[in-house]
Order: structure tokens, then C-alpha cells, then sequence
């Protein structure tokens, strides 16, 4: 009697395989096209784009949520995070950036460029990770 299910049994199996390959190869394909960018402009002004197809299309969308005339894009990312911190006693003074693998990573390196800009007490303003990164 198992002879007859063995047949049924590989069928499945292989089904389950393929479906399983189907779906990390999807993944894989949405992974490599996680695209970010970061703008920024006076006395805090940001905008961010993260999960883009390209990292044109992340730096366009980036530009366009800038509320600022001197906006202008500082880093891309793929597959990462940025951040961006501004001096909290005066947003239109020190500010700085940062990006890395790692969230954490990225926002110490916003706070230290702050703090070498000559902040005094730098927070982070916005910070993003596609969600690949």
C-alpha cells in the first residue's frame, strides 16, 4: 500500500520545493531593488525616500518632499539606513548625517557630524532603512 502514495508524496514534496524557490527568488528580486535617499536643506528641512526601484527614482522623491530652496540630496542608500540629526536649541545651526548597514550605525554617525558641526544638543530629525536594509 505505500508504493501507491509514494508517487503522490514526491509530487507534493516537489510542488513544496518549487513554491519554496519561487518565493525566495521573489524576495531576492524586491531585495535588489531597495533604493533610498536622503535631502536636506535649511533650518532642518528633509525629505526621504526609501524601497525605490532606483536610486534615481528615491532622489527624485527625496527632492520633492524637501520643504526648502536649498534642498539637495547628501547620501543614497541601498539596501541601508540614513539619518539625519539637527542641534535641537537651534535648527537653522549644526546639523549632520549619517548612513550605514544598521540603523543604529547611521544615526551615531548623524549625531557625531552634528556635534562636529558645533551642535550643542543634536537630535535626530528623521531617519529611515528600506525595508530590505
Amino acid at each position: 500500500m505505500t508504493d501507491s502514495f509514494t508517487p503522490i508524496a514526491r509530487a507534493l514534496v516537489v510542488a513544496s520545493l518549487l513554491l519554496a524557490t519561487a518565493t525566495l527568488m521573489a524576495v531576492a528580486v524586491n531585495t535588489s531593488r531597495a533604493a533610498g535617499a536622503l535631502a536636506i536643506g535649511g533650518c532642518g528641512a528633509f525629505g526621504e525616500a526609501y524601497d525605490f526601484r532606483s536610486i534615481d527614482d528615491a532622489r527624485k522623491s527625496a527632492m520633492a518632499k524637501c520643504q526648502a530652496d536649498t534642498c539637495r540630496v547628501v547620501t543614497t542608500v541601498k539596501r541601508g539606513c540614513a539619518a539625519f540629526a539637527v542641534d535641537f536649541a537651534n535648527a537653522c545651526g549644526a546639523h549632520g548625517w549619517g548612513k550605514g548597514q544598521r540603523l543604529g550605525a547611521s544615526q551615531n554617525e548623524a549625531l557625531r557630524s552634528c556635534y562636529r558641526d558645533g551642535g550643542k544638543e543634536c537630535v535626530i530629525r528623521t531617519f529611515f532603512c528600506d525595508a530590505k536594509g
